[in-house]
Parts: C-alpha cells; sequence; structure tokens
C-alpha cells in the first residue's frame, strides 16, 4: 500500500516520529526545538477569540428564536455536569484501587519548584463566586486581547441572544458575520499547514528536555491515568454514543487529524476551529456547534477532571495520607467547581491542582512537585479526552434538539477534513 504523503495525518505522524528520535540523538538541540510548537499554537490562540466569538454569534443570532438557544444551552450544561462528575468518580475509584502512589520517594519533590504555582492559586479567585466574577470581563477589548476564553463566550452569548431578539433587522450584520468566519476558517487551513512542524518540535522538546527514563518513577501513574481515560472513553462516552445511535471508534476515527494535532501540540485549542467545521460536516447544525463546542472547553473538561482527580489521591499516596471517605467525596465536591474553571486559570494544570488541594489542607499542596516532570505527557492524554469529550456531547445535543442531518453522516470514517465522501 502506497503511503500519502501530502495526507496532513501522514505528515503530522512523521513528525512526532521525528521528534522523538532528534530528542533521543540530542537532547539538549531537541528541548531548544520547543519554540516550533509555541510559535504554532500562539498563531491558533490568535485566530482562538475571533472564531469563538463569530461562531456562537452566528449560531444564537440565527435561530431567531430565544426558547431554542435556552433549551440547547440549558441541555448541554446539564449534560456537561452528569458526564465531567462521573468522570471525577471514575478517576477516584481507579487511582483507590491501584493506588500507584504508595512508594513513591518523595525526596525528589522541591517544594520550591511549586512556589510559583502556589502563590498563583492563592492569588486566584477561586470557589463558586470567584468562577462567576471571572465569566464577566472588566472590558470587551482587555477579553480578546488576553484570549479569555469565559469572558469572550459570555459576550458572544450576550450579543447573539440580542440579535436574535432583533429577528430580520440582525440579519445583514449575522450574513456579515458568517462571510467573516468563512474568511476566519480559511486563514486556520493555511496555519494547519505547518502543524506538522509544531508536532515535530513539541515532541522532540518532551523527549530531550525529560528523557525516557522521566517516566520510570511515575509510569505506574501515567498509566494508571491512561486507563482510567480509556475506560471513560470507551464505556461511558462510547456507551453514550451508541444510546444516540453512533459508534464511538468510527467517530473517532473520522476526527483522528484533530487528536494527532492535539497530542503533537498538548493543545486542545489548537484543534478547536477545525473540530468544529468537521462536526458541520459530520451532520450537526451551525447553530449547536457554535454554542456547545466553546461552551465545553470550559464546562465540560473530562480529561481534566479525571487527571486532577487522580493526581490529589497520587499524591496523598504518595505522602502516606489516610483520606477517609468523607475527605474524598469533599474532594469531589470541590474538584466538581474547580475543575470547570480550569481552562480559564493561566498554567491550568498546576494551579488549578493547587487550588484544590489548598481547600483540603490534609494533602500537602508542595507534593505538586512530584508531577512536573511527567505533566507534559498526562497533558496530552487530558486534551485528547477533553476533545473527544466535547465533540461527542455536541453530537447528542444535535441529536437531542433534532439538529442533525443523518444524510450527511453516511462514512464517518473515510471523511476528509472539509467534507464528506459518499460511500
Amino acid at each position: 500500500m502506497r503511503v500519502n504523503f501530502r495526507n496532513m495525518t501522514v505528515q503530522v505522524i512523521i513528525g512526532i516520529i521525528l521528534g522523538i528520535i532528534v530528542g533521543l540523538v540530542s537532547p539538549k538541540f531537541g528541548a531548544e526545538l520547543n519554540i516550533l510548537a509555541q510559535w504554532f499554537i500562539k498563531l491558533i490562540k490568535m485566530l482562538v477569540p475571533p472564531i469563538i466569538f463569530l461562531t456562537v454569534v452566528t449560531g444564537i443570532g440565527g435561530m431567531g428564536d430565544m426558547k431554542k438557544v435556552g433549551r440547547i444551552g440549558g441541555k448541554a450544561l446539564i449534560y456537561f455536569e452528569i458526564v465531567s462528575t462521573i468522570a471525577l468518580a471514575i478517576g477516584l475509584v481507579v487511582v483507590n484501587l491501584i493506588q500507584p502512589g504508595h512508594g513513591i520517594d518523595t525526596s525528589h519533590a522541591k517544594a520550591s519548584e511549586v512556589s510559583q504555582f502556589v502563590t498563583q492559586a492563592k492569588d486566584s479567585e477561586t470557589g463558586f463566586i470567584g468562577f462567576i466574577s471571572n465569566i464577566i470581563p472588566e472590558s470587551i477589548a482587555g477579553a480578546f486581547a488576553q484570549g479569555d476564553l469565559l469572558p469572550i463566550l459570555f459576550f458572544a452569548v450576550l450579543f447573539g441572544t440580542a440579535a436574535a431578539s432583533l429577528g430580520q433587522k440582525a440579519k445583514p450584520v449575522i450574513r456579515f458575520f458568517e462571510d467573516l468566519t468563512e474568511i476566519f476558517f480559511k486563514i486556520v487551513g493555511m496555519v494547519m499547514k505547518i502543524s506538522p512542524i509544531a508536532a515535530f518540535g513539541a515532541m522532540a522538546y518532551t523527549v530531550g528536555q525529560f528523557g525516557a527514563s522521566s517516566l520510570i518513577n511515575l509510569g505506574e501513574l501515567m498509566g494508571s491515568v491512561y486507563l482510567t481515560m480509556l475506560i471513560f472513553i470507551l464505556l461511558v462516552i462510547g456507551g453514550i454514543a451508541k444510546a444516540f445511535g453512533f459508534n464511538i471508534l468510527k467517530f473517532i476515527a473520522y476526527i483522528k487529524e484533530e487528536l494527532l494535532l492535539v497530542l503533537g501540540t498538548s493543545s486542545s485549542e489548537s484543534a478547536m476551529p477545525s473540530l468544529m467545521k468537521k462536526l458541520e460536516n459530520y451532520g450537526c447544525s451551525k447553530s449547536v456547534v457554535g454554542l456547545v463546542v466553546p461552551t465545553g472547553y470550559s464546562f465540560n473538561l473530562d480529561g481534566t477532571a479525571i487527571y486532577l482527580s487522580m493526581a490529589s489521591i497520587f499524591i496523598a499516596q504518595a505522602y502516606n495520607v489516610h483520606l477517609s471517605i468523607t475527605h474524598q467525596i469533599t474532594l469531589l465536591l470541590i474538584l466538581m467547581l474547580t475543575s470547570k474553571g480550569a481552562a480559564g486559570v493561566t498554567g491550568s494544570g498546576f494551579i488549578t491542582l493547587a487550588a484544590t488541594l489548598s481547600a483540603v489542607p490534609v494533602i500537602p499542596v508542595a507534593g505538586i512537585a512530584l508531577l512536573i516532570g511527567v505533566d507534559r505527557f498526562m497533558s496530552e492524554s487530558r486534551a485528547i479526552t477533553n476533545i473527544i469529550g466535547n465533540a461527542v456531547a455536541t453530537v447528542v445535543v444535535a441529536k437531542m434538539e433534532n439538529e442533525f442531518g443523518e444524510a450527511e453522516n453516511s462514512a464517518p470514517a473515510a471523511v476528509e477534513p472539509t467534507r464528506i465522501i459518499p460511500s
């Protein structure tokens, strides 16, 4: 079988393989190549705020039915809360059964390495009140300049709702935004052509910086996290997909380019624009995609929820801290809040974990130093689980709202990034 080197999937895989080789052969040089991934992520993040704003506004404004907006948003939020809570619970169960933290040498954990994360966690507003306060932007321009997803989403919902309530008067604005959206997606297509280079740089950095031996001590935790996320994707998300009439494995194959991009860059944001376009091609209406996907990036972080619950218990096990059922239930309730705002916090993994542990004082916050060396590897699985969860959620909500075109979903495993290939 001849390999098509023009295919983006093939190019990304080649980039990942070459990155691993460079990281092993020349670790110092490989570590310096992280700049390639950073440039790519900056390009994508440059495009995410306007795309989020435009897609949400056109999605809501194009509905012209306020009851429909509320119904879709309400169903999506209920779905997010139920599924992410299940993710948290599964993470707690698996980490308690496998107990990867027992026997860890905590002498290698340096409190000085995590001082910046602890300080930022204390300075940041946490909890429900702080989370709500951070949603409301001090200025619209500031939210766009800083790329804060939640404030932009909040403003876009207000703008779209106002446009929908005006009906025909707002139609010219909505049509202009739809044309503008197409231009931004065209720019995304141009940027995506360099994604194999970004994947190469990211993998060269990871292997060069940490080396293969960095995984030995924490390999059991990584294995536990991967296993838990696999169970969650196949059983929980897969069960939901089956209940709504589509196969999770074929669906994953359909979004494989986005997943490989996330694998290479460890950033789910990098795949958001192309994922939204692909979900429309899969059969979901533009209005559902425009509302559910951006909202899910803040409220439906299944992979992050699993990681936070397992990392918290892992640290407790490493320091021989016994957590009672009451402690773990309290931890679960706290994580239900902190995990929702994880994407909106700078350096989300460590800062959110530090903020969570600060609310459960029996677990030493300094223990997150144990995770620094391998967080890069686990962040990839978090991002992949997050994006699969959000993609499935969008299809589910679309089907619940009868906003799904069955005729367009004939061959999901053989779909190109921008169009459906008939079976």
